[in-house]
């Protein structure tokens, strides 16, 4: 670990609160969405995912994120990516961000792969000319040959994962998060990218990954968070942690560890 009293977090969340709301009742015309303006009481309610959710990860550290569906894994890489604005508490994140969260996440499906290249580059924070200086990199890295220059709204998965990654680490962040993203990719790319995100590690990058390869997060990461119902279960070595979330998994009744 990297964590020390000198260094100022990468990401720092402190009593966080984070809710969605859920819809009770659709309102597919017009006349209904008049009707109920009138009627007493909510058509959505609110589902609180983190409570008083607090996490320190500092620069250099690669953390890993296991839990099951819905437990809030996903939702917490939108909030260090600025996808979503915390309901409470401060959430602090230094340094240049990258996401791999959702697939097709900032394409525009009529624009070609290339002229996504750009497009991202723009989202991401890069001027036009810090982008063509890279385009070449990010092409080379990309490996779609010929679908460059294709709509990207006719791309696989794994095309889409390709070019994602191959932009992302291309702009060279201070911190990179990653969502199952690499799960859709071939052998032979994934293994690029693995290597890529092994040299982020060792030139001092803070990397937070959420999947459910537990092979993967141990191979990868030198601490792991354990999510349980929006809270941390377990927080600590990568096999220990693993091993506890195993466990819980296999069991036949999972109740939430975390008290709510």
């Amino acid at each position: 670990m990297f964590e020390s009293q000198c260094l100022e977090p990468s990401i720092a969340f402190e009593n966080v609160e984070h809710r969605y709301r859920v819809i009770l009742e659709r309102r597919d015309t017009i006349r209904e969405a008049f009707v109920h303006w009138f009627k007493q009481g909510s058509h959505y309610k609110e589902f609180t995912v983190l409570r008083d959710f607090n996490l320190t990860i500092f620069p250099g550290e690669t953390v890993g994120i296991v839990g099951r569906n819905g437990s809030g894994k996903s939702t917490l890489l939108k909030l260090m990516a600025g996808i979503f604005r915390p309901a409470g508490g401060t959430l602090r994140v230094r340094g240049h961000v990258a996401s791999l969260i959702e697939l097709g996440a900032g394409f525009h499906p009529e624009l070609t792969g290339r002229e996504n290249i750009e497009l991202n580059g723009l989202l991401l924070g890069l001027s036009k000319r810090e982008i063509a200086q890279r385009e070449d990199s990010i092409i080379e890295f990309a490996e779609l040959g010929d679908f460059m220059d294709v709509p990207v709204k006719q791309y696989s998965s794994g095309m889409y994962m390709r070019l994602g990654f191959s932009i992302a680490v291309e702009v060279d962040p201070d911190i990179l998060l990653v969502d199952e993203i690499l799960a859709v990719g071939d052998a032979y790319f994934r293994e690029k990218c693995l290597a890529r995100i092994s040299g982020f590690r060792e030139r001092g990058k803070t990397i937070v990954m959420v999947s459910h390869d537990t092979a993967l997060i141990e191979q990868l990461c030198d601490r792991v968070l354990w999510i349980d119902a929006g809270g941390i279960a377990a927080d600590g070595p990568p096999r220990d942690v693993v091993r506890q979330y195993l466990q819980a998994a296999a069991s036949p009744n999972p109740a939430s560890l975390v008290s709510r």
